[in-house]
């Protein structure tokens, strides 16, 4: 897992842009119409996710077309799955545990 995913990812308007490229591939210009955001600083942003391997970018005739990545996104759900274990784990434990306290607190003494 790369801190350059999480990086990228850590600025709401690359957040938005990958939430748009889910449904395919966009120009810098689509994107742009879409975000409250000009051209200029949806190329700076789109630059930043290319750089960490999010988006790819594909040519056609005189347009650069963007879309996702599958691979990194992949990858950060594996990383993602041992804390989702761990802390599912975790909660079971306490919800046991408050169960517990539950059920001695109710005897009658």
């Amino acid at each position: 897992m790369k801190a350059t995913t999480f990086s990228a990812l850590s600025d709401p308007t690359r957040l938005r842009i990958m939430e748009l490229l889910v449904d395919g591939s966009l120009t810098v210009g689509e994107i742009a119409e879409r975000l409250p955001i000009r051209q200029p600083q949806a190329s700076k942003h789109l630059r930043i996710l290319l750089e960490a391997g999010l988006v790819e970018v594909q040519a056609a005739a005189n347009r650069r077309y963007y879309k996702l990545r599958v691979e990194p996104l992949q990858e950060m759900d594996s990383w993602l799955e041992t804390y989702r274990s761990l802390w599912s784990e975790r909660f079971d434990k306490l919800d046991f545990y408050l169960q517990q306290l539950k059920e001695r607190g109710s005897k009658p003494n």
